[in-house]
């Protein structure tokens, strides 16, 4: 199967016909895979919790943006307000 143009028109100065066509098939596809040098394996990525350098697993990731988060961020910040005035009172 031929490829499909994006985009057919001609250029507004000159009445050059022209056509945009995908730079891969849907055969042809992109692969981004990291490799180990010296051994030419496949490397893996893995989630790393920013402070205390434990691995994540899948079930404990959320976005910054899911509500899950945004309790779980709320709840801390009012532990932290809560610590604050305590120390302040003390």
């Amino acid at each position: 199967m031929a490829p499909r143009a994006y985009w057919k028109g001609s250029l507004s100065l000159v009445s050059c016909p022209l056509a945009l066509y995908p730079a891969t098939t849907t055969v042809q596809k992109t692969h981004f895979h990291m490799i180990n040098k010296e051994t030419g394996n496949r490397l893996k990525q893995q989630m790393v919790d920013a402070e205390t350098g434990d691995v994540v697993e899948d079930g404990q990731k959320a976005s910054p943006h899911s509500p899950a988060r945004r309790t779980a961020h709320r709840t801390t910040k009012k532990a932290h307000r809560s610590e604050v005035r305590q120390r302040k009172a003390s």
